[in-house]
C-alpha cells in the first residue's frame, strides 16, 4: 500500500496513547456516518509498543496524593474495565501498603477515594495491618506498617498483547498503522500556525490535526514544534525557569521464580503489592544495611514476564537534557546505577516482605522492563494543543494505567475540551497551578 499523501488526523506514535486516542477518533467518525479508511493513520519508527509501552510493568492503580490524578484514573480504569479479556487486564486490585511517615498522606488519598465512588478500604494500625496482609499472604513479615490502602478496582495488564490487541481493534475500524517510518518535521504554511503537514523519512502527510504519543521521545517532538527547551515554574511567591524535560531511570526487574509462588494462600493472583517505607532494609543475602532510609518497591507474579515482576524508586539521569540518548531499556551513560545494585535492594525487599523470597537472589533476571521516563518539572503529565493543530501527550511516566487519556484527547480534538485535561495544560506551570507533592519516595506519587 502506498505511503499517504494526506490524512485527516496523523497521530505520531503506535503506544498505549497513540493507539487509545485513533480507537475513540475512529469510534466518534463511524457515529457521525463517516468513513475511518484514510482519515486516521498512525505513524511509528520501529513497531507496536517498540518503545516505552512494550516494556512496561503493566499495572493500573488509583493511588494518587493528587486529586486531578485520582479522578483522571478513574476514568482510564473504567475504560480498563470496559473489556478486561479483550485487554489481557487482570482486575486483581492494589494494595498502598506504607509506614506510618505516609499514614496521613494515605488515608486523605482514601478519603478522596470516597467521594469520587472509587472503591477502596483503608486499615489502620500495625496489628491490624498485619493481620489484613495475611489474608493473602500467610509468609507476610514486613514489620512498622501502620496502614494498607487497598483499592478493590486496578490491577495489571499484559502490555503487549493489550498493544496488539488494541491495534487489531482500531485497524478493524478502519485505522491504518504505518511501521518503519520516521518524523523528521512539521510545516506552516506561510501565515498560519497550524500544522499543514509532517514530513517523514517517506515522504509527507498533509493533515488537519495531529497527535503526538511519543513517550520519552516528546522531548525531540517539543523541539520539532520549536517550543521553548525551559518554562518558568512558579511556587508560592517564587519563581524559577527550569528545564521543560528531566529524565529518570525507571528500576524494574524479574525474579526468575514460577510465577504461581508469588500467587495468595487461595491460589488467586492477589493484588498488586506496593510498599512504601521507612524500615532499615537488609540484605537477603548478608544481612547487610543496605538503607535507612524511606524505601519502595511493587511486585506482582506476571505469567507474561515469566516470573515476580516489579520495581523500586527510579533515579534521577544527571546527563544533560540535550544529550540523553533515548533508548526504551534505558539510556547509555557511565554514572546509572548497575542492573546488580538494585536487583540486591528490591529481592531483599521482597524477602523483607514476605519469607518465601529470602534466598532467591540467584533467581533475578535482567529483563526488558522499566527504561528511562521522560518527567515534566513537576513530574505531572502535559496535555495541550500547541500551533491550533498540534496535540501533545506528554504523560511524565504515568503512562500505561492512563488508557483512557487518549479518549478524553480524541473528544477534544473533535472540539469538545474535557475537563479532566484541564489540570494539566502547560499554562499551570506559570501560572503555579501545581499538583500537591506527597511523602512517597516515587516522583509520580
Amino acid at each position: 500500500m502506498a505511503f499517504p499523501e494526506q490524512a485527516k488526523y496523523v497521530i505520531i506514535g503506535a503506544g498505549i496513547h497513540g493507539v487509545s486516542t485513533a480507537w475513540r477518533l475512529a469510534e466518534r467518525l463511524i457515529e457521525k456516518g463517516e468513513e475511518v479508511a484514510g482519515q486516521i493513520v498512525i505513524l511509528d519508527k520501529t513497531g507496536i509498543a517498540a518503545g516505552a509501552s512494550g516494556i512496561a510493568c503493566g499495572v493500573v492503580r488509583n493511588n494518587y496524593f493528587q486529586p486531578a490524578m485520582r479522578r483522571l484514573m478513574a476514568h482510564s480504569v473504567n475504560v480498563w474495565e470496559s473489556d478486561p479479556e479483550g485487554l489481557s487486564y487482570h482486575p486483581v486490585g492494589y494494595l498502598q501498603i506504607s509506614s506510618e511517615s505516609m499514614h496521613e498522606d494515605v488515608g486523605s488519598i482514601y478519603a478522596q477515594q470516597q467521594e469520587i465512588g472509587y472503591r477502596s478500604n483503608f486499615i489502620e494500625g500495625e496489628a491490624d495491618c498485619a493481620k489484613y496482609m495475611k489474608r493473602w499472604f500467610g509468609d507476610w513479615q514486613a514489620q512498622g506498617i501502620t496502614s494498607v490502602l487497598h483499592e478493590e478496582q486496578g490491577g495489571y495488564s499484559n502490555q503487549t498483547k493489550t498493544m496488539y490487541a488494541l491495534a487489531d481493534k482500531v485497524e478493524k475500524l478502519g485505522v491504518r498503522i504505518i511501521t518503519g517510518v520516521t518524523v523528521t518535521g512539521f510545516n506552516q504554511e506561510s501565515g498560519s500556525k497550524a500544522i499543514a503537514s509532517v514530513e517523514t523519512d517517506k515522504g509527507t502527510v498533509a493533515c488537519d490535526h495531529v497527535v503526538i504519543g511519543a513517550g520519552p521521545w516528546v522531548r525531540d517532538f517539543w523541539t520539532m514544534l520549536g517550543l521553548p527547551k525551559r518554562t518558568t515554574v512558579k511556587a508560592g511567591d517564587q519563581s524559577q525557569e527550569m528545564d521543560m524535560w528531566r529524565y529518570w531511570q525507571l528500576e524494574e526487574g524479574v525474579l526468575q521464580i514460577d510465577p504461581d509462588m508469588g500467587r495468595a494462600d487461595d491460589g488467586s493472583l492477589g493484588p498488586v503489592v506496593h510498599v512504601d517505607t521507612d524500615a532499615p532494609l537488609h540484605s537477603t543475602v548478608d544481612g547487610s544495611l543496605i538503607t535507612e532510609e524511606m524505601w519502595g518497591i511493587y511486585y506482582k507474579p506476571d505469567f507474561h514476564f515469566g516470573g515476580i515482576q516489579g520495581g523500586a524508586s527510579p533515579y534521577k539521569v544527571d546527563t544533560p537534557v540535550d544529550e540523553v540518548q533515548i533508548d526504551p531499556y534505558g539510556p547509555s551513560s557511565p554514572e546509572f546505577v548497575s542492573s546488580h545494585e538494585f536487583a540486591h535492594m528490591w529481592v531483599s525487599a521482597l524477602a523483607h516482605c514476605q519469607k518465601r523470597y529470602e534466598g532467591t537472589m540467584p533467581k533475578y533476571h535482567k529483563e526488558a522492563s522499566g527504561g528511562i521516563g521522560c518527567f515534566t518539572p513537576d513530574s505531572f503529565p502535559v496535555f495541550d494543543t500547541f500551533h491550533e493543530n498540534a496535540t501533545v501527550i506528554a504523560d511524565s511516566n504515568h503512562g500505561w494505567k492512563m488508557i483512557g487519556v487518549g479518549h478524553l484527547i480524541a473528544d477534544e480534538v473533535m472540539g469538545e475540551r474535557q475537563e479532566l485535561l484541564e489540570p494539566f495544560r502547560n499554562s499551570r506551570f506559570a501560572e503555579g497551578k501545581l499538583h500537591p507533592v506527597s511523602n512517597s519516595p516515587y516522583p509520580w506519587s
